[in-house]
């Protein structure tokens, strides 16, 4: 068993919860009571990955261990960590070899298999079944997984596709980058959002337009930009960033700001879980930046430069699939699509996420309110609506984007998302009041 140290430190981390002991992967051993009972303790950890400790005391460690599916406590050491890197490389390496650890191996993976396979039973399998379906509902997948939607689905794909056995992909490796990097407190931009993403994303990889001419690389690339489109996302939007001088802003500056960070994200974990570390170094870096690339496109602020670029080649016949680029920027356009089809979906699904991504913006309001910052435009819970916010949305983005998928994939698919997107605009701007109200604290609570 490998432990993962000296590793790059990710955005936006934060201080280790008291729960964070019980979680899975997660050891720690400790000379101090402040973790088991006492008060809050203080920063641990930067990022999953690391091995780090209490700078102010030296009292305690915490490691992440690459690959782990069990969560260990162990409190028997005693005595002060010192700082030094080559006093942690000793204790780690002491700690390690007492444990007895197991290294990953093929019976390793076939256990793996085996778990997945019981995993998958009842209802939830019966739904993965249909999983190609535009209807397919989201939000009961995320139940009948116990929460666990993303990586279910994620792994159901990729062993559809043969992905695993061709690229010879460790499932557990594949858990690590897909399960613990989204932030279950945003009520939108989460896992269950990028699950909801990649299962469109699928959807599209399967129209003829597609299937006929990707390759395993292509497909390879759109279900993990849809899976890890969003990694680490804050809850608020780029203009937040900038306006609250984050750094993250500074950092790409205040360009792709959010974009940039999810793509960074996702190589980091790439890098750090050695899913890819059997690849020769250059076909690495050449997905990694590929991944880049399509993740990037999700910028909603460059939506009219890449629906331009569509519409003109679209017009101008220049869409060739049997073209590497070509088809690189079809999956470009097939993830914008997936990141933004809630209104294409059945109306009781979209109300849902109309109603969750309304509460994120009124959240992020509510905290420039605090911070006396002018209230971003959709993020204004005095002024907005989630019909209004969602009639505007529809007819300046949803719209036009698919009318032009359309265009290049005219497809029951496609014919079935414009007449929800049409169905979903009517019942924003006609239906009664109290028939689209359902406050999000009640619905998502």
């Amino acid at each position: 068993m490998e432990v993962c140290y000296q590793l790059p430190v990710l955005p936006l981390d934060r201080p280790v919860p008291k729960h964070v002991l019980g979680r899975r992967g997660a050891i720690c051993f400790t000379s101090s009571q402040v973790l088991f009972g006492g008060p809050a303790p203080r920063q641990l950890s930067k990022r999953r990955g690391a091995i780090s400790y209490d700078s102010s005391d030296q009292t305690a460690l915490f490691i992440r261990m690459l690959g782990m599916c069990f969560g260990v406590v162990c409190a028997a050491r005693r005595g002060t960590v010192r700082s030094e890197a080559a006093q942690l490389g000793r204790s780690v390496r002491s700690f390690q070899s007492n444990l007895h650890l197991p290294h990953y191996s093929k019976h390793h993976t076939q256990a793996t298999h085996h778990m997945l396979d019981q995993k998958y039973i009842g209802q939830a399998k019966c739904m993965l079944q249909k999983v190609g379906s535009w209807n397919f509902d989201i939000f009961l997948f995320e139940r009948l997984s116990n929460g666990n939607s993303l990586v279910d689905l994620t792994f159901h794909l990729f062993s559809e596709y043969g992905l695993i056995k061709l690229f010879r992909l460790d499932l557990l490796k594949l858990r690590l980058i897909v399960q613990e990097a989204y932030h279950s407190e945003n009520p939108y931009h989460n896992a269950l959002h990028a699950a909801d993403v990649t299962q469109a994303m699928y959807c599209y990889l399967q129209e003829p337009q597609l299937s006929e001419s990707l390759t395993s690389c292509d497909i390879l690339l759109g279900l993990l930009a849809a899976a890890t489109h969003d990694l680490d996302h804050p809850g608020v939007n780029q203009t937040f960033l900038i306006n609250t001088n984050h750094y993250l802003a500074s950092l790409y500056q205040n360009t792709s700001v959010l974009e940039n960070h999810h793509w960074k994200s996702a190589v980091s974990l790439l890098r750090e879980s050695g899913l890819l570390s059997h690849f020769p170094s250059e076909d690495r870096q050449c997905l990694e930046t590929r991944l880049g690339s399509l993740i990037l496109a999700t910028d909603i602020s460059r939506q009219n430069e890449y629906l331009s670029e569509f519409r003109t080649r679209l017009d101008r016949a220049e869409l060739h699939m049997n073209n590497s680029q070509d088809r690189h920027f079809i999956l470009q356009m097939a993830l914008k699509c997936a990141d933004i089809c809630n209104p294409c979906r059945p109306w009781h699904l979209c109300k849902l996420w109309s109603h969750k991504v309304t509460e994120e913006f009124f959240n992020q309001g509510d905290i420039e309110r605090r911070l006396n910052l002018d209230v971003s435009i959709l993020c204004d819970r005095n002024s907005n609506s989630v019909a209004k916010i969602q009639i505007g949305f529809i007819s300046f983005v949803v719209e036009p984007l698919f009318v032009e998928w359309a265009r290049f994939s005219d497809t029951p698919v496609s014919h079935v998302m414009l007449g929800h997107m049409t169905s979903n605009k009517f019942n924003w701007t006609h239906l009664p009041q109290k028939d689209l109200r359902g406050t999000t604290q009640s619905t998502f609570s």
